[in-house]
């Protein structure tokens, strides 16, 4: 940091990504695990990418990101939850950044759940 400037500059742009993680029941909750199992599957990158695209698109009004522990699912990660209001939670698997920006457009922004990315598409026996 050369100024006082350049460190208010982070701390606004960090307060933003704070409050945008803040819990709002009237928003569209996404979350991602981020236990052991997630961040070694690479829920990390999946965190980002959906952090910084609410961010870009101008949608922290509307959509919330945050993070949690283990899901139970180690199988199945980096899992991403959607909770929307009224509405039964989505749980999509075996997530990437690529699949993040899908499920971004596609569902939060479109309204249409990805089906072939979500728990309900795993073959489970």
């Amino acid at each position: 940091m050369k100024s006082l400037e350049e460190l208010r500059a982070i701390r606004e742009k960090m307060q933003s990504q704070v409050s945008m993680r803040a819990e709002d029941h009237s928003h569209i909750r996404v979350v991602v695990g981020m236990a052991t199992c997630g961040i070694a599957s690479g829920a990390r990158p999946v965190l980002t990418t959906l952090s910084n695209l609410v961010q870009q698109k101008n949608l922290t009004d509307k959509i919330s990101v945050t993070q949690t522990g283990c899901i139970g699912l180690c199988q199945y990660e980096p899992i991403v939850e959607v909770m929307e209001p009224g509405k039964p939670k989505v749980t999509y698997i075996k997530m990437n950044p690529d699949k993040a920006e899908e499920v971004l457009e596609r569902h939060l922004i479109g309204g249409h759940v990805v089906e072939e990315y979500t728990l309900n598409s795993a073959d489970i026996k």
